[in-house]
């Protein structure tokens, strides 16, 4: 039994890992690859705090995992396949049938690289056609590549790769000058004498025989179609969330997890953090800001459920609650009320703060204060006059 699971060893998933272990939570952070999610495959960060000369994506991530682990977070290599409940607890199920017990989950799946599904596409992935520059640039050295795609990772790939080949052609659906990635990073690019670039463009097909040979461009302003030779292409086309094992189990918009500000979704105890949640901005610092607010959050419900036990283990099958709160001062002028009525009904009495024990109030209904509820395990639960 972990106190808290976390699906996703990426950013996210590992920042959790960092402030859950931290908090002596007994963590499990679950991953089907090694550890680091799609920003260990970026080469270089420039925008990460602290650290003013960039640092290379694995780098950092491998500093992520080591801190996670070096505060007592365990990380095991398994891929999710579902959730379920179980025991008042979660179920986390594998691919390899394993199966790990939790109190709390949070879900940093993270996205993979969109897939256009063009003609072409799955027939030369791994045969020249990438979605990661980190992996794959050095096979193109000297060589002429297409990067499709004008946002923040096709730029920054595409100036990465230039550093290998010698020509890097950019399709672009837009008109001349418009590119999707911020303002500096354009300038960059255009400097560049090693990016050319194909404004209106889009690919419509892969082509070649045992690799790639080139491809196919549709002119979306005339609708000629031509063959431009190259010797491999690199998709950045966006992301999706790695969600699927969720669906029927959170709330998902559009495959990305819905959460609130404390990332809780909206199946208590569990919480959604990093790329494949929705959210404005997809980044690392983003993604470890939400982890460690995801974490936090799950400890604060866990800290508040066994206060809770701790609190009505002793009063037996039935007894009565009485929620109040200090800045209400007729939830406290009605104390010795609802004391009195414990007495009358021989019950014994739990008292609560709802501004410490929220999740508890928002459980049993309550909106409003005062409120004493009657209550009996196994049975309804029934509001008391005073």
């Amino acid at each position: 039994m972990y106190d808290i699971i976390i699906i996703g060893a990426g950013t996210a998933g590992l920042t959790a890992g960092i402030y859950s272990a931290r908090a002596k939570r007994k963590t499990l952070i679950l991953d089907r690859k090694r550890p680091g999610g799609q920003a260990a495959t970026t080469e270089r960060m420039e925008n990460y705090p602290g650290f003013p000369d960039g640092i290379r994506g694995r780098e950092l991530l491998d500093l992520f995992a080591r801190q996670a682990e070096k505060m007592g977070s365990s990380i095991e290599r398994h891929e999710v396949s579902g959730i379920t409940v179980k025991d008042n607890c979660y179920a986390v199920h594998t691919k390899d049938s394993r199966e790990f017990l939790g109190k709390a989950v949070i879900l940093a799946p993270g996205c993979q690289p969109r897939r256009l599904g063009i003609p072409g596409e799955e027939a030369y992935s791994g045969r020249g056609v990438s979605y990661c520059a980190t992996c794959d640039a050095e096979i193109y050295e000297e060589a002429k590549i297409i990067v499709i795609g004008s946002g923040d990772t096709a730029v920054e790939e595409a100036v990465y790769l230039s550093r290998f080949a010698d020509e890097v052609a950019m399709v672009v659906v837009h008109d001349e000058g418009t590119l999707d990635c911020n303002r500096s990073m354009a300038e960059e690019a255009m400097k560049n004498e090693k990016l050319t670039w194909r404004w209106n463009r889009s690919v419509t097909a892969i082509e070649g025989d045992d690799i790639v040979t080139g491809v196919r461009l549709k002119n979306l302003k005339t609708g000629e179609e031509e063959v431009e030779e190259c010797e491999g292409v690199f998709m950045f086309v966006g992301t999706v969330p790695q969600t699927a094992f969720l669906e029927g189990f959170v709330s998902l918009n559009r495959g990305y997890i819905v959460t609130n500000e404390k990332m809780e979704t909206n199946v208590p105890r569990i919480y959604g953090a990093g790329d494949g949640s929705a959210t404005n901005l997809r980044q690392v610092v983003t993604a470890a800001a939400d982890g460690a607010k995801a974490a936090f959050f799950a400890d604060k419900a866990l800290c508040e459920e066994e206060d809770f036990q701790r609190a009505v283990s002793g009063a037996g099958n039935e007894y009565l609650i009485y929620f109040y709160t200090p800045p209400v001062q007729k939830s406290l002028d009605m104390i010795p009320d609802a004391e009195k009525k414990a007495a009358d009904t021989g019950l014994a009495l739990v008292k609560f703060d709802t501004f410490r024990f929220r999740e508890t109030a928002s459980g049993f209904g309550v909106t409003e204060v005062p409120k004493l509820l009657k209550v009996k395990k196994g049975a309804d639960t029934e509001e008391l006059d005073f």
